[in-house]
């Protein structure tokens, strides 16, 4: 017998009026129920939608009330097999779903893994991506920048970090981005594939070490098993792999259309990070994340939270909170809960190593085509999840290629 109470004001998270208007209908549930919201999943599944920026600080800095292992919840029961939602909340034994000393364990070798990763390298290997890239297209005049350039130089760099073959990251990645619009048979298949490749990985790297992020892995005093590095590993690629990409593709696309900006694209580089930051304020990467799960009864943003109730992190609707927002707007402003908070927020020092391959992916681009002018509208994929630019197609004065 389930607990799960489905209440007749809850607001659907999904279908023609989200698509149509995301921002209108986070103010419409602020308006109606607050910082906090019952709403309905796809499938009208109940959950609750936590749009305040500071209830939303509350629940990503309490992890013991606010527990991220979903075999906690109370509402199994409610959904089929073939739920669209599963892969994302289905547990498994990777970083993402640990609790207490095993989630400082696991983390912990993760940000010394990333630490170890030579940022004023990494920035030079990412101009010769990029350069290489541009390359390839600059003499057209025209180009499609997101499947020419935006989504693979921060992948060639992931692979860099990685030590891993370009080809196996784009097989993987391949199955991540596409996994979402297949059935969940395909999804779990495509799942298996990807851990297959990274054990892969993982087992080559053990018998042949470099400076990259599984071997370092490898030798943490953390004492990782190989599942436990190739489910990680996993985390990391496909994270970072597609929310970096967007990041680059919603800021490039602010400063083709946006005239606070449009000086610099074509006379410096002053503003690409304002331009980086101003894109987590307004059309951050991800907008939703399933999520936290109660662990007692309690109170929240004046709701009734039952132990077992799952909750979604609106960080875009966060982001939209009035109370924080400054009248002054974004500008030197790096409070948003884009990279989410506390324990299980985005691990340190990810967030720099992406916004050093998004800032210089961005710099190259500006410096080898200085006049890009947009070609067609921007062409956005929006879902209740992520927000991301699918079409990019610009126009320039042709480039000679040596």
């Amino acid at each position: 017998m389930t607990d799960v109470v489905r209440r007749a004001d809850a607001v659907p998270l999904y279908g023609p009026k989200y698509a149509e208007d995301p921002r209108g209908l986070y103010a419409e549930i602020r308006r109606r129920h607050g910082p906090v919201a019952p709403v309905l999943l796809e499938g009208d599944v109940p959950a609750w939608f936590v749009c305040g920026y500071r209830e939303l600080h509350q629940v990503t800095a309490d992890a013991q009330l606010f527990a991220r292992d979903s075999r906690r919840w109370n509402g199994w029961e409610t959904v089929p097999d073939d739920w669209p939602l599963l892969p994302q909340l289905l547990h498994n034994p990777s970083v993402m779903f640990t609790e207490g000393p095993e989630h400082t364990r696991r983390a912990g070798a993760l940000s010394d893994a990333l630490a170890s990763i030579d940022q004023f390298e990494l920035a030079t290997q990412c101009e010769r991506i990029a350069d290489a890239m541009i390359d390839s297209f600059a003499g057209a005049g025209e180009a499609e920048l997101m499947s020419q350039y935006v989504s693979r130089v921060p992948l060639r760099a992931i692979a860099v970090m990685c030590g891993l073959p370009e080809d196996a990251a784009r097989m993987l990645v391949d199955d991540v981005m596409g996994a979402m619009s297949l059935s969940t048979e395909n999804q779990l298949a495509a799942y298996a594939r990807m851990q297959e490749e990274m054990q892969r990985l993982v087992d080559s790297k053990r018998d042949h070490p470099g400076a990259d992020v599984p071997s370092h892995l490898l030798a943490d005093g953390a004492n990782l098993s190989g599942e436990e590095i190739m489910m990680d590993l996993l985390v990391v690629l496909t994270q970072a792999h597609g929310q970096t990409t967007k990041w680059i593709g919603n800021t490039i696309g602010l400063m083709l259309t946006d005239e606070r900006f449009a000086i610099t694209i074509s006379g410096g580089r002053a503003s690409v990070g304002d331009a980086l930051n101003e894109v987590l304020w307004h059309d951050t990467p991800t907008q939703n994340y399933l999520g936290r799960v109660a662990t007692r009864d309690t109170t929240l943003g004046g709701q009734r939270i039952r132990v077992g109730d799952l909750l979604v992190l609106g960080l875009a609707a966060a982001n939209a909170d009035p109370h924080v927002r400054s009248a002054e707007g974004t500008v030197g402003n790096r409070a948003m809960m884009s990279f989410g908070h506390g324990e299980h927020g985005c691990p340190y020092p990810a967030p720099e190593l992406a916004e050093l391959i998004a800032k210089t992916s961005i710099e190259v681009l500006i410096d080898r085509l200085p006049d890009l002018v947009l070609a067609e509208p921007l062409e956005w994929e929006s879902t209740v999840w992520t927000r991301g630019l699918t079409n990019l197609r610009v126009t320039f004065t042709p480039a000679y290629v040596a």
